[in-house]
């Protein structure tokens, strides 16, 4: 389940939630249900991504980073499907759950948007890497995760306490939708080689070293100047300015990235990022609510 990945994907739902309890409108069920799905949806991409990269081969023993399930042999492909299966089920009884708890039946044409992104999610997390024309391996896994981990996570859970769409959620929505895809890329970088020679073309694959870690920094760089644009033209009260205490882990990331020559040196800075994009989702609501 790669459990250090699944604080990363709460984050957008938190800042969604401050923004809706900022407007007056936050619900606990709500809230929750978010979280649970956001959570099961992580997991799902997990076991699906151990799956397709399993039974590919891209994962095998030239690859860096931790063990995974169906490549060390403790999980079967047919345990690991029976697990996807299950998993979707659960993702599919937390959606309903979750558009009936927002909208009830007032909101019919809402209920079924969002259960059209539910279909979409499952779909997304599914073909990451199973499946003949899977997009993790053609170079579009950075723009899903900006989409779906950014825009849909962000704005979306502020649509379902709020009802409602405001421009100023736009900016806190690019800023994680570029630090989720900043984790994606340290991934991918970690893994070039072996990704290379499994024909796995991402785009730290089409970039090669040197460019990959540039394009990493401008992620990071334009997180802080984008989120820093925000507090300016948004400011309401000194607490808005809490979130500026990541800047001080983003820029020192910053640092390691640009002197990493290994893979393992990647690797030891995913955990990094994905902590420092929750704490920057909590502090940057927090900040609007206290």
């Amino acid at each position: 389940m790669r459990l250090r990945t699944l604080p990363l994907s709460v984050s957008g739902i938190i800042i969604g939630a401050c923004f809706g309890y900022y407007d007056g409108a936050f619900d606990w069920l709500v809230f929750i249900i978010a979280i649970a799905l956001t959570i099961g949806f992580q997991i799902l991409s997990n076991l699906s991504n151990d799956y397709g990269d399993g039974i590919k081969g891209t994962d095998n023993e030239n690859r860096v980073g931790p063990e995974r399930a169906l490549q060390s042999g403790q999980i079967s492909k047919e345990e690991m499907l029976d697990a996807i299966r299950k998993n979707i089920l659960i993702v599919i009884a937390l959606t309903v759950g979750l558009v009936f708890a927002a909208f009830g039946t007032k909101y019919f044409l809402y209920g079924l948007l969002f259960l059209t992104l539910g279909g979409l999610s499952i779909y997304s997390a599914l073909t990451y890497t199973i499946g003949d024309s899977a997009y993790g391996y053609r170079g579009l896994g950075d723009l899903f995760v900006f989409i779906f981990f950014g825009l849909v996570s962000v704005i979306g859970s502020y649509f379902l306490f709020t009802k409602q769409l405001e421009h100023f959620i736009v900016l806190p929505a690019i800023s994680v939708g570029l630090l989720s895809v900043g984790v994606l890329n340290l991934n991918n970088m970690r893994d070039i080689q072996s990704d290379k020679l499994s024909n796995k073309i991402t785009l730290a694959v089409k970039f090669g070293h040197k460019k990959s870690k540039r394009y990493h920094i401008t992620l990071i760089i334009s997180t802080i100047i984008i989120s820093f644009v925000f507090s300016i033209l948004y400011y309401t009260s000194p607490w808005n300015l809490l979130f500026y205490i990541t800047y001080i882990p983003l820029i020192l990331h910053i640092k390691k990235i640009w002197t990493a020559k290994e893979p393992n040196d990647f690797d030891s800075q995913l955990k990094i990022l994905a902590l420092t994009t929750f704490m920057f989702s909590l502090l940057l609501g927090v900040g609007y609510i206290l």
